[in-house]
């Protein structure tokens, strides 16, 4: 560890020596502040013993240039007029719903002026947002936005973002036209009020893009992914996991399209920046990682494939254990609602993993959680293909029967896309096609005793 004295604040000491102070002194302990942060110089093995590892630190200080800029901007992102609204924000971001919403019903109690009380109403809609409960949040939102829309220009940027949080919970819940309308007028607002660089509306583009991704509109979906991340490149440090997310986002529609070659150049772009940023076993790398695989998938590199969801396992086996810190980041049950879609997500990605590892129960078991929590918010494409996958399983297992109750499944979902009208023949080819290259996949890694028999049982089928 190298601690240059040139670079120690004169108003800051990182680190006290303690062992006059400790039980050991022998030990020559050093007690370094919370906020101290090192820099990783080098990582190599120990010559006398190859299980251990030496690395190598250099702490830096409040001069640092990436560390400086991502400080700024996190300060930035946990605004507000008192110290209890910023503790208020800091809890949203951390996803601390419960002690958010007691924070703000106190503050609430306290507060005389509309537009006060409207911000307020505005941070309970955000906190029932990520407690999963869609229909309040729409009621807090629309509160808020009642009382502003009394006291505030038309083309007021707060308006916008009341009518974007609004969008982003009927996304949730899988109303995508609303959504769109709400993205749309807070879009509107933006592009007036706001400079063309400016973060609130890159989060606009990306949502409107999201949205037209989610419709299987993928033209649309890209050009407005592209102004997302146009703005990001700006506002943005280049280690910033939002900007990661948004190669992400680029890739994902180039995956859908099958433009692969594409699609992997930003998933290399977005992982990169994640490995710099993030934890190594953060989940958001494990997302990464299934996003390569599936892609693989589909450009039949089943090795490379392979490789990818076995990284993701690796990390999803350590995060996803309730006594390692990274676990809240994605399967906080302590601050999410049991239907909150972040957990379809996160269950189907476990099932996959359980199912590489030839553990089908357990990954038939998290498929069925996932396709529980998305039928209950009618994503009606999600519900169809993990309905595919689920028939998968069970076709490994041998269990006929619920082949065929899957089979009864697979056409009711399919009367639901006709009678809602959002599904158009093309995103169903993309998604059946992507479904059946997992399936390829699948086979492929089967044991031999089930190969042959996983075939004819499912490319002989009438339906």
């Amino acid at each position: 560890m190298t601690i240059d004295p040139s670079k120690i604040s004169t108003s800051i000491t990182p680190f006290a020596m303690i062992d006059k102070h400790s039980a050991l002194p022998r030990e020559q302990e050093i007690l370094f502040t919370m906020h101290s942060v090192f820099r990783i110089v080098e990582i190599t093995q120990t010559p006398s013993n190859s299980r251990l590892w030496e690395v190598q630190l250099t702490i830096t200080d409040e001069s640092d240039p990436q560390l400086s800029t991502l400080t700024n901007h996190i300060k930035e992102e946990v605004r507000g007029p008192t110290g209890w609204h910023r503790m208020g924000q800091l809890m949203l971001e951390v996803g601390h719903f419960d002690q958010a919403e007691e924070l703000y019903n106190e503050l609430l109690k306290g507060t005389s002026t509309d537009s006060d009380i409207a911000y307020i109403y505005h941070k309970l809609g955000r906190v029932r947002q990520g407690q999963g409960e869609y229909p309040e949040a729409v009621k807090f939102y629309e509160k808020s936005l009642e009382i502003e829309r009394k006291t505030l220009p038309e083309d007021d940027a707060s308006l916008a973002t009341s009518y974007n949080n609004i969008g982003v919970v009927y996304r949730y819940m899988g109303e995508y036209s609303k959504a769109l309308e709400y993205y749309e007028k807070a879009n509107k607002i933006w592009e007036i009020s706001l400079p063309p660089n400016h973060p609130d509306l890159a989060i606009s583009y990306s949502n409107i893009g999201g949205v037209y991704r989610s419709m299987g509109e993928y033209s649309k979906a890209l050009e407005y992914y592209e102004k997302d991340i146009a703005i990001k490149k700006i506002s943005l440090p280049p280690t910033h996991p939002n900007l990661a997310s948004s190669y992400n986002n680029i890739g994902s529609v180039y995956n859908n399209m099958g433009e692969y070659s594409k699609a992997l150049e930003y998933y290399e772009k977005d992982i990169a920046i994640k490995k710099i940023s993030l934890p190594a076993n953060h989940p958001d790398l494990a997302g990464s990682y299934l996003c390569f695989a599936a892609c693989y998938e589909r450009m039949g590199d089943y090795t490379a494939a392979l490789k990818a969801l076995q990284n993701a396992y690796k990390i999803q086996q350590k995060t996803f254990q309730e006594g390692n810190p990274a676990f809240g980041f994605t399967f906080n049950r302590k601050t999410l609602p049991e239907k909150h879609p972040d957990f379809g997500i996160d269950y189907s990605n476990i099932g996959d993993v359980h199912r590489l590892m030839g553990d089908y129960e357990r990954a038939l078991a998290f498929h069925q959680k996932a396709l529980n929590i998305q039928e209950n918010l009618n994503s009606i494409f999600a519900i169809e293909a993990e309905a595919i996958e689920r028939l998968w399983l069970n076709l490994m297992r041998n269990d006929k029967n619920s082949c065929f109750d899957l089979s009864k499944n697979m056409l009711k979902f399919e009367q639901m896309k006709q009678k809602t009208r959002i599904c158009d023949s093309q995103r169903r080819r993309n998604l059946i096609g992507g479904s059946l290259e997992k399936l390829r996949l699948r086979q492929k890694l089967a044991s031999k005793k089930y190969r042959d028999k996983l075939v004819i049982k499912f490319y002989d089928r009438d339906d």
